[in-house]
């Protein structure tokens, strides 16, 4: 009897991102090669400008490459066309950023929810999902509250929770704890660590947070454009 062997979340292949700037190109990426394996939390670390941003736009589906491919559960998401992109950035893959995102007239749960209603998910599910996520983060009390009246840490909580809602086979997150100070952004990498297990999502993380050395399952480092 023979064991299927899972194939891994991402494979990216040659991956290369060139952009104009003036007379000239910036090689913003130059042939990455990378897997990530289901399950796993990888880091992605290097400097400002090192081409983080890029490969998580990459992954995600948000930017196309210039050359080499990206595949994400079994799809090719960089040859996909752009109704069959917008479909996988509702239900396959969640973005976590620096500047939380969140929709200030709305309360928590309204943010956390809004993922949900582009699903065309059933009102008490939603009601229910996003209580069960909003618990997750700890922040079941602080439901109604809108942006202003949170905490940046609670804000990026309110984040996570929004990114895992719609139950994402891959989470992205950029930079979550650069606008947090040291402690703050500790506890928010640490409730990333625990809940992404806790969903069994895949996660990359890019930063240049050392914190992310404890917390990660792996490291890898960016260096101008380039997987050292």
């Amino acid at each position: 009897m023979t064991t299927a062997v899972a194939t891994p979340m991402v494979r990216a292949v040659a991956l290369r991102r060139d952009f104009a700037s003036g007379d000239g190109v910036v090689n913003a990426l130059r042939g990455v090669d990378l897997t990530v394996e289901r399950g796993e939390i990888l880091a992605v670390r290097g400097r400002s400008g090192s081409g983080k941003t890029t490969l998580l736009n990459l992954l995600g589906g948000l930017d196309r490459p210039t050359s080499g491919s990206v595949t994400v559960d079994d799809r090719n998401v960089s040859e996909a066309g752009e109704r069959r992109q917008i479909e996988f950035r509702r239900t396959t893959v969640a973005f976590v950023f620096q500047t939380f995102g969140l929709i200030p007239i709305l309360s928590a749960a309204e943010n956390v929810e809004l993922p949900l209603r582009l699903q065309r998910v059933e009102s008490s599910e939603r009601d229910r999902r996003v209580h069960e996520v909003l618990g997750l983060v700890g922040l079941a009390g602080r439901a109604n509250h809108r942006p202003a009246e949170l905490s940046g840490g609670e804000q990026q909580r309110v984040a996570v929770a929004r990114a895992l809602a719609g139950r994402p086979r891959l989470l992205l997150a950029d930079e979550p704890t650069g606008q947090l100070d040291l402690e703050t952004g500790r506890t928010i990498m640490l409730l990333l660590r625990n809940v992404v297990h806790a969903e069994g999502v895949t996660a990359v993380v890019a930063t240049h947070d050392p914190m992310m050395l404890d917390i990660a399952d792996r490291v890898v480092e960016l260096r101008d454009g380039a997987l050292i």
